[in-house]
């Protein structure tokens, strides 16, 4: 069995950290990548486990350091994922990163024989949007600029390996595990 580094990606809302959560709940011989970010908690988010939450001081010396296996800036705020950690796990078993497409479209680049890219998307448009009202966490400006975002990522779904709809994460977990199994074991 092969160990790969499989990239989630995706629109806001779209339920990727749904996904993600429901996986290394059903499949504990994965590792999966937490990313560092420079933006605040949202509520409910934990140290080391949604995100490592640093200074954007600090962010911006890992960079220099070469620290970081992919890393942009969005929405005013830095995102990365700790290279060496990847690369750690990767010698023992697969790992899951749930990033943007900017981000996973960089790891396929740098590791092209070792990155799968899964594209998780809305069943509709509207049902992205209704997503996002839901999780009321964020300001309307917020939300204005993540659905612009939006036509970009979706663009960028002919370049990922596999593309899934969450229309039920039942159905969504279901593909998303058929895929990791098939790659592992090509």
């Amino acid at each position: 069995m092969r160990n790969l580094l499989f990239v989630i990606s995706g629109p806001s809302g779209v339920g990727k950290g749904t996904i993600v959560d429901a996986l290394m709940e059903c499949d504990k011989t994965l590792a999966k990548s937490v990313s560092c970010t420079t933006r605040a908690p949202r509520r409910g988010e934990k140290e080391g486990d949604s995100y490592y939450f640093i200074t954007e001081r600090e962010f911006r010396s890992r960079i220099e350091e070469n620290d970081f296996l992919e890393y942009d800036e969005h929405f005013g705020n830095f995102y990365g994922t700790p290279r060496s950690f990847v690369e750690r796990q990767l010698k023992e078993r697969s790992v899951i990163l749930e990033i943007d497409v900017v981000g996973g479209l960089n790891c396929k680049r740098l590791m092209p024989d070792k990155s799968v890219l899964i594209m998780i998307v809305p069943p509709t448009p509207e049902a992205l949007v209704a997503r996002l009202d839901g999780r009321g966490s964020e300001t309307e400006e917020a939300k204005k600029s993540r659905l612009q975002r939006v036509r970009y990522e979706l663009g960028q779904c002919d370049l990922y390996d596999y593309v899934v709809v969450n229309d039920t994460l039942e159905e969504a977990l279901r593909k998303v595990r058929e895929i990791i199994a098939t790659e592992q074991n090509k």
